[in-house]
């Protein structure tokens, strides 16, 4: 399988299904694409062999394609059942599929506010976006809520006590929240910590801040196949 991302230091919607299936060892070989905007790029040319969208995350499966980053999870979780990507009790299984519903759908104050760069280490703007913004603070608290109910409830170490694909959903907030200081209560602070020491998660940070000399004229960056 190939995996169509975005540049790793700002593509959030890419590394929810290339840590999903890092995590889980689930082999793919990275094609990273430089973000471009603009009809006839470069970005949307290359997209187009493979899928009618100009979009990433884009998976390619044989000759089957399939884009948006919460259609891949779901096709990995048929794929592969055996790696239990979501939680195997109706209930839990319900709920996670509603969080990640929610984040697909939702807090666009956050990401309007926060948006992902790995790189970034600005402290200062979290607390006074929070202070300035209500509808980001509103975000905030109900993430907050979320994962420190969740964390409870299933009594972690991830939201639903093992790592699943709600987990790998909410990491770019974690990577957000993180770049930007956003001052956090005991749990939540606990979790964002976890999901970057994922052996994965700092495989991905590490390649995020090394790749602006990254991607020839006329190919796409090509990583090893992972495993």
């Amino acid at each position: 399988m190939q995996l169509y991302i975005g540049n790793k230091n700002y593509s959030s919607w890419s590394l929810r299904p290339w840590l999903l299936m890092k995590h889980a060892g689930i082999g793919f070989e990275e094609v990273r694409l430089r973000l471009e905007l603009g009809e006839g790029s470069e970005f949307q040319r290359r997209l187009a062999r493979v899928a009618p969208v100009a979009r990433v995350p884009v998976l390619v499966d044989g000759d089957f394609a399939v884009w948006d980053s919460l259609a891949i999870a779901e096709y990995l979780a048929e794929r592969f059942p055996e790696q239990g990507l979501w939680p195997a009790e109706r209930h839990r299984r319900a709920r996670a599929r509603s969080v990640c519903a929610e984040m697909h759908s939702g807090f666009a104050a956050l990401r309007t506010h926060f948006p992902m760069n790995v790189e970034l280490e600005m402290p200062e703007v979290g607390p006074r976006v929070l202070a300035e913004r209500p509808e980001v603070a509103r975000d905030l608290a109900r993430i907050v809520s979320m994962w420190t109910g969740l964390l409870a409830q299933h009594d972690g170490p991830f939201l639903f006590g093992d790592f699943c694909i709600a987990d790998a959903y909410y990491a770019p907030v974690c990577s957000r929240l993180r770049s930007y200081g956003v001052p956090l209560p005991e749990a939540a602070a606990a979790y964002v910590a976890r999901i970057h020491e994922l052996p994965a998660m700092r495989q991905w940070c590490a390649e995020a801040r090394e790749e602006h000399d990254f991607i020839a004229d006329d190919e796409p960056y090509r990583s090893a196949p992972a495993r």
